[in-house]
């Protein structure tokens, strides 16, 4: 009878070899699906004896060992790294793509044209300072180019607080797959508890889920004797046995709009630490999640964010390096290293230095020292043009702060040029302050001085010598002063642009960055497809390859079912024979 049981044992065998190759030919398209092998064994062998040539031993017939998935648990690994790496700057790229439609086209104008216009109005208001439509094109157009500034920047905020919600959908994502991935443990364990079979298709749903959850964050993993894998991010665990340690959202702040991933459990702390700058020898560039969040930033950003060499000189007139570069290293990691933070802060920039550069043309400051020693700016009257109207107003900016008036009126005493004390009622100018919102020439708080926009005669550009005459000197000095170097881009480098210059650098720095991030996608992207290519070259079902197996173990099954045969004659021979 154990040489029949052999032959039966065949056929189990065979049959099981074919009903696995007919389910890898069945899921030859399935995405994720792995290919799936049958591992046969011996069962035993009964000693019948030992001679001096061998050991004389008896068969009883083959087992399946297991059912086992033909995967690279490497490869694996470097595939969902990659991924995720890929996934972090394709979020960079996208937030950069948003940000140069913002300026190359708002309303079918590009904001270059705002800027050309205003130029040019003033240009022709230094050809005719007197004449009255030169000085209410410059007007016009400055409204324009204010009204374009805020709307381009408002749908700069409006980008930066929506992908908060993009934000929101990931941890909502990452919480949802962990969960799943936490139900195909259970699955899992409970299938291969008996210790007979492999839940291999589970497995394959569960790889894709590891897969999809390596696109958004940098996770880590460990598969446990049981079955169960163990997932973790950031070095926090987000699966384990029998529990998900769910992500959720909060404020960096109470005055913040700005949401950062946090852990519910541990009390709302950060998921990543966004101090360091993301390096791929860290791996802290890995996932899309944090791509966005290093993308958004953590603050809406303005000029003042900007470290300005000028702005650390004491006053003994010595430059304060250490605090200087210590500056422009927490700019480097708050400002710099987001795409829509820089882009917000230099293009305010830009704007402040416009707005500040006409109005110190139209009412230049002076710097006076009180008597009791502390120095202040006060309106230059001697050199400050005037207005056409029958005022004569001086003192009168093309840009006004939304909240506070440029100039206050008081009485003071300073100490003249001769040493002698003198009184007077000055206009004081209200210095920009960087701990008042509402003191700063900064888009969202500019506007048209309103007084020059009921009357444009007011607009200061005749000379203050009571003649009548416009002041050329003024004109020419609005046209001297866009002309001339004026900031640099960042603190990070020496080149001062004028203007103009400065807008050209400023767009050509987000298309460099884009092209950056771009590539270094492109590159992922290649890099991913030939890691998923040698995954499939393991993983992957071929037809021709199963096919083949298919005929072997078709031939198996016919040999073991030939063998039952001759052994079921044999014994009804022998037991005929014995009747």
């Amino acid at each position: 009878m154990s040489g029949l049981y052999v032959g039966v044992s065949g056929l189990t065998s065979n049959q099981a070899s074919l009903n696995t190759t007919a389910h890898n030919l069945a899921n030859v398209d399935t995405k994720g699906y792995v290919r799936q092998q049958i591992v046969i064994s011996d069962i035993r062998y009964n000693n019948l004896g030992v001679t001096h040539f061998n050991t004389l031993q008896k068969g009883l017939g083959s087992s399946i060992m297991s059912v086992r998935q033909v995967r690279e648990a490497f490869l694996d690994q470097a595939y969902r790294r990659e991924i995720g790496r890929q996934a972090f700057y394709d979020a960079q790229a996208e937030s950069v793509k948003e940000i140069e439609d913002l300026f190359g086209e708002l309303e079918g104008v590009a904001f270059q044209k705002s800027l050309e216009e205003f130029w040019t109005a003033l240009q022709e208001v230094s050809k005719e300072p007197g004449n009255i439509a030169t000085r209410s094109s410059v007007i016009s157009t400055g409204v324009s180019f204010i009204e374009r500034a805020e709307k381009i920047t408002k749908q700069l905020d409006s980008y930066q607080i929506n992908l908060n919600n993009k934000i929101t959908q990931y941890v909502h994502e990452v919480n949802k797959v962990a969960g799943q991935i936490k139900e195909l443990n259970i699955k899992i364990r409970r299938y291969e508890s008996s210790g007979v079979e492999n839940a291999n298709d589970l497995r394959d749903e569960r790889n894709n889920l590891l897969d999809d959850l390596g696109k958004i964050v940098n996770i880590t993993y460990v598969e446990r004797a049981n079955g169960i894998v163990e997932v973790s991010v950031e070095g926090m665990q987000l699966v384990t046995e029998d529990y998900v340690y769910k992500m959720g959202t909060a404020k960096m702040s109470e005055d913040s709009p700005m949401l950062i991933p946090t852990w519910i459990e541990n009390g709302h702390i950060g998921v990543y630490n966004l101090e360091n700058l993301p390096k791929s020898s860290l791996n802290t560039d890995i996932g899309a999640l944090q791509g966005l969040l290093y993308a958004r930033g953590n603050k809406v950003a303005k000029y003042t964010d900007i470290p300005v060499k000028e702005n650390y000189i004491d006053e003994h007139g010595v430059f304060e390096k250490k605090r200087f570069e210590s500056d422009v290293m927490e700019y480097n990691k708050t400002i710099e290293a987001s795409i829509v933070t820089s882009t917000r802060a230099k293009f305010d920039q830009l704007i402040h230095g416009i707005v500040t550069m006409v109005n110190d043309v139209l009412s230049p400051n002076k710097e006076v020292e009180l008597v009791d020693g502390s120095k202040i700016f006060i309106l230059d009257r001697e050199n400050a043009p005037i207005g056409m109207d029958d005022n004569a107003s001086q003192g009168e900016a093309l840009f006004n702060r939304k909240s506070m008036d440029r100039y206050r009126e008081e009485t003071i005493t300073i100490v003249n040029e001769q040493g002698d004390e003198e009184t007077f009622v000055a206009m004081i100018y209200n210095e920009e302050n960087v701990d008042d919102n509402y003191s700063l020439f900064t888009i969202g708080e500019i506007e048209i001085n309103p007084k020059i926009m009921n009357n444009n005669s007011k607009l200061p550009l005749s000379s203050n010598t009571e003649t009548g005459e416009y002041d050329i000197k003024v004109a020419e000095e609005l046209i001297k002063r866009w002309q001339e170097p004026f900031a640099t881009l960042s603190p990070n480098t020496l080149t001062r642009n004028t203007i103009n210059e400065y807008y050209i650098s400023f767009i050509s720095d987000i298309a460099n960055k884009g092209q950056q991030f771009i590539k270094k996608s492109e590159n992922q992207s290649v890099m991913v497809n030939d890691l998923d290519n040698q995954r499939m070259g393991v993983t992957g079902v071929s037809s021709d390859e199963e096919l083949t197996a298919l005929i072997k173990y078709q031939h198996g099954y016919n040999a073991s079912a030939r063998y039952v045969n001759v052994v079921s004659e044999m014994l009804e021979h022998i037991i005929m024979r014995l009747a």
